[in-house]
C-alpha cells in the first residue's frame, strides 16, 4: 500500500490565521498540500497567506453567521480535508453555577461548537468522500478545574460530536485533537517562571509548540483507517 501523503490535496483550516491553525497550515504545506485558511479577520488572513506562500489562499469567514459560512465554502470549491481550530475559548463563563449567566454560556458555544457544525454542514457537498474532518477541544475536558465545569462539558461535546459524526458521515472520517498547554500567542505575555510552574509535573515538563500539535492534525488527515478518535497532545498532563 502506498505511503499516505497530502501531496496535491486541498486542506481547509478554519482558524488558520494564527495559533494552532496556522501551524496546521504550515505542516500541511510541508506535506505538499495546498491550503485554504479562514478566519474572522480579513487582515489576519491576508497576512497569514503572505507568510505561508503561493500554495496558500484564504478568506474571511464569520462562523457565527451561516450565510458567511455558506459563501466561504462555495468559493473554496472541492477539497480533501477540513481542520477546525477556531474557538473563543476564553469566553466560557467561570465561577459559581448559582451565578451562571445562561446567555453568556450559550454565546460561548457559537464559535467552537455551532460554528464547527455550520462549517461541516456547508463543507460536506465539496468534501472528498475519502477525506477527513478534524475538530479541536482541550485537556480541561478530561481534567476539570474548580470554577470551570462548562469548559469540561463543552470540550466533551466536541469529542462526542466527532464520534457521532464519524458514524453519521462515513466514509468521511471525523476525529478530534485534544491539545494541552500549547504556546500560542495567547501565552506570549505569561512569565516564563509561571509556565515552568504550570508544567513542572508533566512527564514532558514544558509547554508544547504549535508545530508539535499540528502533526496530530496531519496524522489524522493521512490516517485512512482512523476515525471517531480523540488524539491527545499534552506532554503527559493526563498522567499527572
Amino acid at each position: 500500500m502506498p505511503v499516505p501523503t497530502l501531496r496535491d490535496q486541498r486542506v481547509v483550516i478554519i482558524g488558520g490565521s494564527s495559533g494552532i491553525g496556522f501551524a496546521v497550515a504550515e505542516a500541511a504545506l510541508a506535506e505538499g498540500a495546498r491550503v485554504v485558511i479562514g478566519s474572522s479577520s480579513a487582515a489576519k488572513v491576508e497576512a497569514a497567506v503572505a507568510t505561508l506562500g503561493q500554495a496558500a489562499s484564504g478568506a474571511a469567514i464569520n462562523v457565527r453567521d451561516e450565510a458567511s459560512v455558506q459563501a466561504f465554502f462555495a468559493e473554496v470549491g472541492a477539497f480533501d480535508h477540513l481542520a477546525y481550530t477556531a474557538g473563543d475559548w476564553d469566553r466560557t463563563p467561570t465561577g459559581a453555577i448559582a451565578e451562571l449567566d445562561f446567555a453568556a454560556a450559550a454565546a460561548s458555544l457559537e464559535v467552537r461548537f455551532w460554528g464547527a457544525l455550520r462549517a461541516i454542514k456547508h463543507a460536506l457537498a465539496r468534501l472528498s468522500p475519502k477525506g477527513s474532518i478534524t475538530l479541536t477541544d482541550g485537556t480541561m475536558t478530561h481534567r476539570p478545574m474548580k470554577g470551570r465545569p462548562l469548559s469540561s462539558a463543552f470540550g466533551a461535546a466536541i469529542e462526542h460530536l466527532a464520534k457521532g459524526l464519524a458514524v453519521d458521515l462515513a466514509p468521511v472520517r471525523v476525529n478530534a485533537v485534544c491539545p494541552g498547554l500549547i504556546l500560542t500567542e495567547v501565552w506570549s505575555g505569561t512569565p516564563p517562571e509561571r509556565l515552568a510552574k504550570m508544567t513542572e509535573r508533566f512527564p514532558a515538563p514544558r509547554g508544547g509548540e504549535p508545530a508539535e500539535v499540528a502533526q496530530a492534525y496531519v496524522y489524522l488527515m493521512k490516517a485512512g483507517y482512523t476515525t471517531g478518535q480523540v488524539l491527545v497532545v499534552d506532554g503527559g498532563l493526563m498522567l499527572t
